[in-house]
């Protein structure tokens, strides 16, 4: 059954009363709904979500304490590798650059966090400038997140897959990351200038997208056009390389079998060529595990945004919205851990520079530390 439709505003109460809504169910009975919205703040809100009726204080404190909780570690974890990285001598490498974006990207994720806890509890609702700031922060750490991990997939092809043509340098990784901001800025510009689409109140009103609900060709366009460049694009690339990386690796694996075999040898690997090959799995492992992670974090909330611009809205009620709105937030608190946990020199950095984490990592042999420095992803 689609929402009920709005009739009329009652204009006349003021902050901090609640505004009243009327409303015409569909059995054409008037009622009213409360909601914790000044009248001016209504243009910038759809009337979709208008449509509901307030929300349980109880979802909202409980996604305080989920936000908090993912901003603190988020901050912590990306704050580290920040750190790390870019202070570390080893791992100074210019692959690194593409992961010290991604973790300046899901640093940039978490800090809107202070916003939704204080528009839920001091305020009720996101206003407008406030809304301007969280979905504009939302949208660059975003769009940059799935184009960084379309470069780090692209690193990881040409390091395993062309180890000598395709080597990575500064230079080159530094042209990669400007050419990724200059893809993502027009996309984060656009709907703040509302040159094209808007930003917008979403789900429990206490956080902001881009407008993927009012019924006009323009909002539809800018939402198909933006599913295909920011989602498709980064996400098509990042499949491709991964796959030819995965068949790279079974094709050398296979001949170095059938060699073997012929050689009547149990393998033709030397332990030292054993190591550095299970230092490039390990790392590219853990690249696609956080690719895999983004791409499960943000289909969701693609397919809500699709839902809403061409689809029926009534299935996009402001719980179910929240709940990949929410989720595609916490691929920003997962990657550094991931890294944490599968990089060795990552890891020795750590245990040198915060003694008391516990940490235990010896250094790696010299085959293996001349591989993980030049293929660190």
């Amino acid at each position: 059954m689609s929402p009920p439709r709005i009739m009329d505003f009652n204009r006349t109460v003021s902050r901090p009363l609640p505004l009243i809504l009327n409303f015409a169910d569909g059995d054409g009975e008037t009622r009213s709904l409360g909601w914790n919205v000044p009248p001016e703040e209504l243009v910038y809100i759809p009337e979709h979500w208008l449509a509901y009726e307030d929300i349980n204080p109880y979802y909202h404190i409980s996604l305080v304490f989920l936000y908090a909780f993912l901003m603190f570690f988020s901050l912590i974890g990306n704050g580290l590798v920040l750190w790390i990285f870019s202070l570390a001598k080893p791992l100074r490498t210019p692959s690194n650059i593409f992961v010290v974006n991604l973790a300046f990207c899901d640093f940039m994720m978490l800090t809107k966090a202070p916003l939704f806890i204080h528009s839920t509890l001091f305020v009720g609702y996101l206003e407008h400038v406030h809304c301007q700031a969280f979905a504009a922060i939302g949208a660059i750490s975003g769009i940059g997140a799935a184009t960084t991990n379309a470069a780090i997939a692209y690193d990881r092809y040409n390091t395993i897959a062309r180890p000598f043509d395709g080597r990575m340098t500064y230079g080159k990784a530094f042209f990669i990351v400007i050419c990724i901001w200059c893809y993502a800025i027009p996309w984060i510009y656009l709907p703040l200038s509302e040159t094209w689409s808007r930003y917008v109140p979403e789900g429990f009103l206490t956080t902001c997208s881009f407008d993927y609900l009012t019924p006009t060709n323009e909002i539809r366009t800018f939402t198909g056009v933006m599913f295909v460049v920011c989602y498709c694009i980064p996400m098509s690339f990042i499949i491709y390389f991964y796959s030819q990386i995965v068949s790279h690796v079974f094709r050398h694996e296979k001949a170095l079998r059938e060699q073997a075999k012929k050689m009547n040898v149990d393998s033709l690997r030397s332990n030292q060529d054993a190591n550095a090959q299970s230092a490039e799995v390990r790392i590219a492992k853990a690249a696609i595990t956080i690719c895999f992670l983004f791409v499960a974090a943000w289909t969701p909330y693609a397919v809500v945004a699709l839902i809403g611009a061409f689809g029926d809205r009534s299935l996009l009620t402001p719980g179910v919205t929240m709940i990949p709105a929410t989720f595609c937030k916490t691929v920003a608190c997962f990657d550094p851990y991931v890294y944490a946990i599968s990089h060795p020199k990552y890891r020795m950095e750590l245990s040198k520079r915060i003694p008391c984490l516990g940490i235990k990592e010896t250094p790696p042999a010299a085959a293996e530390t001349q591989s993980t420095t030049t293929t660190t992803a």
